[in-house]
C-alpha cells in the first residue's frame, strides 16, 4: 500500500470520527442534529455533483440509492437518541460493533462469503470477540447522572441495535446494481437523508413544538454534515480496487471508533475512572482486531 493510498484510506476515519464529536459540541436535540447533518451532506453532495458534472441517476437506480440514504437517516436518528442516553464514548463502540457484525452476517447469508468451514469458524469467533469488546466499553463503576452521559445503557443499546437496520439498508440497497458509480449514488443518497430528516422534523407535535427550523443548532450542525459527507466521499474513493479495495477501505474507515470514543471522553468531557478507561481501551482493541479479521476473510 502506497503512502498516498493509506492517507486516502484514513480520511473516512477522520471524518466519521469527528462527526459525532461535533454533533455533541453543537448540541441540540436529535431533530436538530439530523437536520443539520443531512442538510450539510446534501450541500456537500450538490457541490461535488456540480464540480464533477456527475450524471444524475434515474429509475430504479435513483429509487434504490434514495432509499439507501433514507434508511441511513432512520438509523442515525436512533443513534442520536442513544447519544443522549449514554454519551458518544459509550455509543460509538457499540454502533461500530453492531455494524461489523451486521456486515459480516450480510456477507455470509446474502453474499455467500465465508464459504469454507475454517472461514466460518474464524469469522464467528471474531464476532464473539466483537460482542465481548463492545460489552467491555459499556462498563461503568457507578450509575452516572444524566448530565454525565446518560443513565440508561440498556435503552441506548436497544436504540443502536435497531439503528443497525437503517445502516444495513444504507449499505444494501446500492448493492442491487453491480456497476453503480459511487459518485452517482452520492447525491440521491443525500436527498434521501434530507427528505427523511425533514419529515421527522414535522411528523410529531413534539418536534414541531421545538421549532427545529428556527433553532441555531440545526444550522451549526450543518458543519457536522460536512464532516460526514467528506468521510462518505473519501470512503467511496478508498474502496475502489485501484486504491485500497473494499475490505481494506472498510477496515481503515472503522478506525473512526477510536477518535469518536476518545473524543467523547476528552473533548466532550464524558468522565471516566481509571478502571473504566482500562475496560474501554481493551474493548476498542478487541473490536478493531476482530473487525479487521472479519473483513479480511
Amino acid at each position: 500500500m502506497s503512502a498516498l493510498n493509506l492517507l486516502i484510506g484514513l480520511m473516512p476515519m477522520i471524518g466519521w470520527g469527528f462527526f459525532p464529536i461535533l454533533t455533541g459540541k453543537f448540541g441540540g436535540k436529535p431533530v436538530n442534529q439530523i437536520l443539520g447533518t443531512t442538510y450539510g451532506t446534501l450541500i456537500f453532495a450538490i457541490i461535488v455533483a456540480v464540480v464533477r458534472q456527475t450524471p444524475f441517476l434515474t429509475g430504479k437506480q435513483f429509487l434504490y440509492t434514495f432509499l439507501s440514504g433514507a434508511f441511513w437517516s432512520l438509523g442515525q436518528i436512533l443513534v442520536f437518541y442513544a447519544f443522549s442516553e449514554m454519551g458518544v464514548s459509550r455509543t460509538m463502540p457499540i454502533s461500530t460493533g453492531f455494524q461489523l457484525i451486521g456486515a459480516s452476517l450480510w456477507s455470509v447469508i446474502v453474499l455467500g462469503e465465508w464459504a469454507s468451514g475454517k472461514s466460518k469458524l474464524i469469522g464467528f469467533s471474531a464476532i464473539v470477540l466483537i460482542i465481548f469488546g463492545v460489552w467491555l466499553t459499556t462498563y461503568s463503576e457507578k450509575k452516572l447522572p444524566k448530565s454525565d452521559g446518560g443513565v440508561n445503557a440498556i435503552k441506548g443499546v436497544v436504540l443502536v441495535a435497531f439503528a443497525e437496520i437503517g445502516y444495513l439498508g444504507y449499505s444494501a440497497f446500492p448493492q442491487a446494481f453491480k456497476h453503480l458509480d459511487g459518485f452517482q449514488a452520492f447525491l440521491p443518497q443525500a436527498l434521501g437523508m434530507a427528505v427523511v430528516a425533514t419529515i421527522f422534523a414535522v411528523a410529531t407535535k413534539q418536534n414541531r413544538t421545538e421549532k427545529p427550523f428556527k433553532t441555531k443548532s440545526s444550522y451549526t450542525n450543518i458543519i457536522s454534515g460536512f464532516f460526514f459527507a467528506f468521510a462518505a466521499l473519501t470512503y467511496l474513493i478508498s474502496a475502489r480496487p485501484s486504491v485500497n479495495g473494499l475490505a481494506t477501505g472498510f477496515i481503515l474507515s472503522q478506525m473512526n471508533v477510536i477518535i469518536a470514543t476518545l473524543g467523547g471522553i476528552y473533548i466532550l468531557h464524558e468522565g471516566k475512572t481509571k478502571k473504566e478507561m482500562a475496560f474501554i481501551v481493551s474493548g476498542l482493541v478487541l473490536v478493531v482486531i476482530a473487525g479487521s479479521v472479519t473483513t479480511l476473510l
